[in-house]
């Protein structure tokens, strides 16, 4: 039995769940002084999922190492020192039965509650839950037990990153601005600003009169943004967020760009159209890689038939969807006709100036000088995203595009997800821009349900 006596300094003794190893295997280090308390029946649970081919049987192989490397320190069931100052407990009495859980047939949330409700008996106060599990949470309460979400996962934001902001100057700096092209980055006006953050400017006394530039924190300018009025492959912005985001896109400096936003505000589709601007127009890339996290909306319809190419072909629709739109918004400019029973685009990945793929293979990659577009990637873990980052190589620019509301990952929310860490992390960093886009563009119908739905 694991004993939180006289030995313990720490305030607080934290149980850990499964489902917050799993996320983040580096969680048995965050807690700095306090203890640790690791229940048998989540190394039980972690065991199951060791032998996956994804990231959460990476996470758990993960763990297993940590843990038997804080084993080769000392015993765990009688408490290994912490680098913070606690120690971390394996405790072996998860099935203790003479703790009653009063509902629910035996599973291993109760064996894990019943561990929790052992240790509050004998330290009482100070005993929490960690755990990502919203039922665990309301089961610990009713149990009298503290419970919390597991914090770390979340980015502290007061309100999140949008990319762009409003700013009250004199009419005399927009006369300047419009005249140069660029304006002087004046701390007493633009305190506060991240790096290749957008700014709308009103003139002072004159709302009328006003610009868009975008912060160049390189140069401590404020540069003007673009109008493209030539349009990106028959693609034009319709607001000042798609406008801002084809800035972005269209600014070979910038090595990261993130887009996120709700259905049908144009952010797959302007990052597909700059990147065949960039790739079959201008070569700046090699090719362009688009690829996307595989997870299915509702029921998975389970093992699909064919060849590599033919199981991808439901998962990647929307990417060909993209694809097949602006190859025919060209064709009608230029006054043709597709004359074959192939799509539109089919030349350039024959060409292999466009790749779709999952993300399942990128680990081990590098892809230098291309334009890697990762749509849904609100999907992603933060580990996932360092993990497509660090396949950048010399050259190579990559897109990040999603919805923080559209979350089909059970290990991830709104504020634990790989984009908008990402979007909180690099936004001062001046080869990454970000912009959230708001104002849906695909129909009335679309905006309004993701408006009222």
């Amino acid at each position: 039995m694991t004993e939180l006596g006289p030995e313990t300094s720490a305030d607080r003794t934290y149980v850990i769940d499964t489902n917050v190893l799993l996320y983040d295997p580096r969680s048995l280090f965050v807690f700095h002084e306090h203890d640790v308390v690791i229940p048998i029946t989540v190394i039980e649970e972690v065991d199951k999922f060791k032998k996956d081919l994804n990231e959460t049987g990476r996470n758990a192989r993960q763990i297993s190492r940590n843990l038997d490397e804080l084993r080769g320190k000392g015993s765990l069931s009688k408490g290994v020192p912490l680098p913070g100052g606690g120690r971390i407990f394996v405790d072996h009495t998860s099935n203790d039965s003479s703790i009653a859980i009063t509902w629910g047939a035996e599973n291993n949330d109760n064996r894990i509650l019943r561990t929790c409700v052992r240790l509050d008996a004998q330290s009482p106060g100070k005993i929490v839950l960690v755990t990502r599990d919203t039922n665990m949470r309301l089961k610990c309460d009713a149990l009298g037990v503290a419970a919390e979400d597991y914090e770390h996962a979340h980015i502290d934001i007061d309100e999140q990153y949008t990319g762009w902001v409003e700013r009250t100057v004199p009419p005399a700096w927009i006369d300047d601005f419009y005249q140069s092209g660029e304006g002087r980055l004046d701390p007493e006006l633009f305190v506060g600003l991240h790096a290749q953050q957008f700014v709308l400017l009103t003139a002072e006394g004159n709302p009328s009169k006003t610009a868009l530039g975008r912060i160049d924190i390189r140069k401590e300018r404020v540069r003007m943004v673009g109008r493209h009025k030539e349009g990106v492959w028959g693609i034009f912005a319709r607001n000042k967020e798609q406008l801002f985001a084809l800035d972005l896109l269209l600014d070979d400096s910038l090595s990261l760009v993130t887009l996120n936003g709700v259905a049908g505000t144009g952010k797959t589709l302007m990052a597909i159209a700059a990147g065949l601007k960039k790739v079959a127009d201008e070569r700046i890339y090699t090719k362009m890689l688009v690829s996307r996290p595989i997870f299915p909306m509702g029921r998975d319809m389970g093992f699909l038939p064919g060849d590599i190419e033919q199981k991808l072909n439901p998962w990647m629709k929307p990417i060909y969807d993209s694809l097949e739109f602006l190859m025919s918004t060209q064709l009608d400019g230029r006054g043709g006709r597709q004359s074959s029973a192939e799509p539109q685009y089919q030349q350039l990945l024959d060409q292999r100036m466009i790749e779709v793929e999952p993300l399942t293979y990128i680990r081990g990659r590098s892809i230098p000088r291309q334009l890697l577009i990762v749509d849904e990637a609100q999907n992603l873990t933060p580990h996932e995203v360092k993990t497509v980052l660090t396949r950048a190589g010399e050259g190579t620019k990559v897109v990040l595009t999603g919805d923080p509301n559209q979350i089909d990952n059970p290990y991830v929310d709104a504020l634990s997800n790989g984009l908008t860490y990402t979007v909180e992390r690099f936004k001062d960093a001046a080869i990454a821009g970000h912009v959230t886009l708001r104002k849906g563009e695909r129909s009335e119908l679309a905006e309004l349900a993701a408006e009222l739905l």
